[in-house]
């Protein structure tokens, strides 16, 4: 790959992010909905493997501590926004101010959807006797699997939009899944969240990317990128 490339983005294909973001939706929609309704397969499913999950954390202290570290340092929510930071710092740097601006946007509207979405559905933690860990606000979805999901997401279209090399993609990508599956499997682990949470998370940082990608695509945004 040569250097100028990183200059240089590809318009992308628009219909592929129409299409995800629709593929997206309705698993998205369905289990905001079972979840607000609370209904009663799913949350007996929930509850089943939040107890075995528990138990092991309490039987393993070593695996819990590393959980606790990974979740509240390496995959924080907020360990992913200054990554989303650099980002934007390296695009506008370059003069891609609309798309640095977008990339800004987006995450930020994430998180306002992420809170909302919490604060409408009112879901309660876990309560256990001997908690291994703790957190605050209401469960669903979880912040930091929806925020892991959109952050890796973005970058990993920026790094293909930007035709990054294919080594270098490739070693992304191990580590978004990495980050992505591995936060949520933190959050169960410790006990501050069900499954359902973290799936939720999930689908709707998932559904997030998509539509962004989309509105990038086929509005004025997509002229910012290359206005170095």
């Amino acid at each position: 790959m040569h250097p100028a490339t990183l200059d240089s983005p590809t318009r992308p294909p628009a219909h592929r992010a129409a299409r995800a973001a629709a593929l997206f939706c309705v698993p998205s929609l369905l289990l905001l909905l079972l979840v607000a309704l609370e209904w009663k397969p799913l949350i007996s499913l929930d509850e089943g493997i939040a107890r075995t999950t528990h138990r092991w954390a309490v039987a393993d202290p070593g695996l819990t501590r590393a959980s606790r570290i990974l979740t509240d340092w390496v995959w924080d929510p907020w360990t992913m926004r200054a990554l989303c930071a650099v980002a934007v710092v390296w695009l506008a740097a370059r003069g891609a101010r609309g798309l640095a601006f977008w990339l800004a946007g987006t995450c930020v509207m994430a998180s306002v959807v992420q809170q909302s979405l919490k604060a409408a559905v009112d879901r309660p933690r876990p309560v256990w006797s001997d908690p291994v860990d703790s957190a605050h606000y209401a469960a669903f979805p979880s912040g930091h699997a929806m925020t892991a999901a959109v952050v890796c997401g973005m970058l990993l279209w920026l790094l293909r939009l930007y035709g990054v090399g294919r080594t270098a993609w490739r070693a992304a990508v191990a580590l978004a899944v990495l980050s992505v599956a591995g936060v949520g499997v933190t959050r169960v682990w410790l006990g501050v969240h069900w499954p359902t949470d973290v799936l939720g998370g999930w689908l709707l940082g998932a559904l997030t990317v998509a539509l962004a990608i989309t509105t990038y695509a086929y509005g004025p945004g997509r002229h910012g990128a290359s206005s170095s």
